[in-house]
Protein backbone atom coordinates (compact mmCIF):
# COMPACT_ATOMS: atom_id res chain seq x y z
CA UNK A 1 0.00 0.00 0.00
CA UNK A 2 1.28 3.63 -0.48
CA UNK A 3 0.55 6.64 -2.19
CA UNK A 4 -0.24 7.09 -5.74
CA UNK A 5 0.73 9.69 -7.77
CA UNK A 6 -0.97 10.55 -11.06
CA UNK A 7 2.18 11.41 -12.74
CA UNK A 8 2.73 7.50 -12.07
CA UNK A 9 -0.03 6.42 -13.61
CA UNK A 10 0.07 5.31 -17.71
CA UNK A 11 -2.46 6.90 -19.82
CA UNK A 12 -5.10 4.09 -20.89
CA UNK A 13 -6.86 6.93 -23.02
CA UNK A 14 -5.43 9.71 -24.43
CA UNK A 15 -6.23 12.32 -26.96
CA UNK A 16 -6.99 16.62 -27.40
CA UNK A 17 -10.21 15.86 -25.55
CA UNK A 18 -9.64 12.71 -22.92
CA UNK A 19 -6.76 12.41 -20.62
CA UNK A 20 -7.84 8.77 -18.09
CA UNK A 21 -5.07 7.09 -16.51
CA UNK A 22 -5.55 4.08 -14.35
CA UNK A 23 -4.03 1.68 -12.30
CA UNK A 24 -5.44 -1.49 -10.08
CA UNK A 25 -4.81 -1.61 -6.38
CA UNK A 26 -6.30 -4.15 -3.93
CA UNK A 27 -8.97 -4.91 -6.96
CA UNK A 28 -9.95 -1.78 -7.51
CA UNK A 29 -9.52 0.45 -10.66
CA UNK A 30 -8.18 4.19 -9.32
CA UNK A 31 -8.16 6.50 -12.41
CA UNK A 32 -7.11 10.18 -13.12
CA UNK A 33 -9.72 12.04 -15.17
CA UNK A 34 -9.24 14.63 -17.09
CA UNK A 35 -12.09 15.91 -19.74
CA UNK A 36 -11.87 19.14 -21.87
CA UNK A 37 -14.99 21.03 -21.86
CA UNK A 38 -17.54 19.75 -24.01
CA UNK A 39 -16.76 15.72 -23.96
CA UNK A 40 -19.07 13.81 -24.12
CA UNK A 41 -18.40 10.17 -23.61
CA UNK A 42 -22.12 8.65 -24.50
CA UNK A 43 -20.81 8.09 -28.08
CA UNK A 44 -18.16 6.05 -27.20
CA UNK A 45 -20.45 3.56 -24.89
CA UNK A 46 -22.70 3.03 -27.38
CA UNK A 47 -22.79 -0.69 -27.79
CA UNK A 48 -22.49 -1.24 -24.13
CA UNK A 49 -26.02 -2.61 -21.17
CA UNK A 50 -28.61 0.80 -22.23
CA UNK A 51 -25.43 2.58 -24.11
CA UNK A 52 -24.28 3.49 -20.67
CA UNK A 53 -20.99 2.98 -18.61
CA UNK A 54 -22.12 -0.32 -16.28
CA UNK A 55 -19.48 0.08 -13.82
CA UNK A 56 -20.27 1.84 -10.54
CA UNK A 57 -17.81 5.01 -9.61
CA UNK A 58 -16.52 6.54 -6.31
CA UNK A 59 -14.79 9.99 -6.37
CA UNK A 60 -14.10 13.17 -5.59
CA UNK A 61 -14.56 16.21 -8.74
CA UNK A 62 -11.54 18.17 -8.60
CA UNK A 63 -11.74 21.31 -10.73
CA UNK A 64 -14.66 21.99 -13.01
CA UNK A 65 -18.66 20.38 -13.81
CA UNK A 66 -19.46 17.82 -15.30
CA UNK A 67 -22.85 16.50 -16.18
CA UNK A 68 -24.03 13.12 -16.17
CA UNK A 69 -26.38 11.16 -18.28
CA UNK A 70 -28.70 8.78 -16.60
CA UNK A 71 -31.86 6.69 -17.54
CA UNK A 72 -33.94 8.60 -14.91
CA UNK A 73 -32.38 11.76 -15.69
CA UNK A 74 -29.33 13.88 -15.55
CA UNK A 75 -27.31 15.67 -12.32
CA UNK A 76 -24.32 17.70 -12.60
CA UNK A 77 -21.42 17.45 -10.36
CA UNK A 78 -19.04 20.62 -9.31
CA UNK A 79 -15.20 20.94 -7.93
CA UNK A 80 -15.43 19.92 -4.71
CA UNK A 81 -18.12 17.24 -4.90
CA UNK A 82 -17.60 14.05 -3.70
CA UNK A 83 -19.66 11.46 -5.67
CA UNK A 84 -20.96 7.81 -6.32
CA UNK A 85 -21.93 7.22 -9.97
CA UNK A 86 -24.04 3.84 -10.24
CA UNK A 87 -24.21 1.90 -13.02
CA UNK A 88 -25.89 3.34 -15.84
CA UNK A 89 -24.53 6.48 -17.00
CA UNK A 90 -22.34 8.40 -19.16
CA UNK A 91 -20.57 11.88 -18.70
CA UNK A 92 -20.13 15.13 -20.44
CA UNK A 93 -17.78 17.98 -19.25
CA UNK A 94 -19.67 20.74 -18.69
CA UNK A 95 -16.47 22.66 -17.92
CA UNK A 96 -12.92 21.48 -18.18
CA UNK A 97 -12.94 19.00 -15.28
CA UNK A 98 -10.81 16.64 -13.45
CA UNK A 99 -11.68 13.89 -11.21
CA UNK A 100 -10.56 11.01 -9.28
CA UNK A 101 -12.19 8.09 -9.37
CA UNK A 102 -12.49 3.89 -7.60
CA UNK A 103 -14.19 1.74 -9.85
CA UNK A 104 -14.01 -2.61 -9.54
CA UNK A 105 -10.82 -3.17 -11.77
CA UNK A 106 -12.56 -5.83 -14.00
CA UNK A 107 -15.68 -3.44 -14.77
CA UNK A 108 -13.45 -0.80 -15.21
CA UNK A 109 -11.17 -2.99 -17.81
CA UNK A 110 -14.70 -4.03 -19.72
CA UNK A 111 -15.40 -0.62 -20.38
CA UNK A 112 -12.46 0.51 -21.19
CA UNK A 113 -11.88 -2.12 -23.87
CA UNK A 114 -14.98 -1.24 -25.18
CA UNK A 115 -13.86 2.46 -25.30
CA UNK A 116 -11.06 1.86 -27.11
CA UNK A 117 -12.72 -0.53 -29.78
CA UNK A 118 -10.75 -3.95 -28.22
CA UNK A 119 -14.00 -5.71 -27.38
Amino acid sequence: MGAINREDVPAAIQNENVDFRTTTEGGMAVAFVRLQKGTDMAPALAGLPDDLCPCPHWGYMLKGQLKMKTKTGDEVYKAGQAFYWSPGHAPEALADCEYVDVSPADEMAAVLRHVRGEA
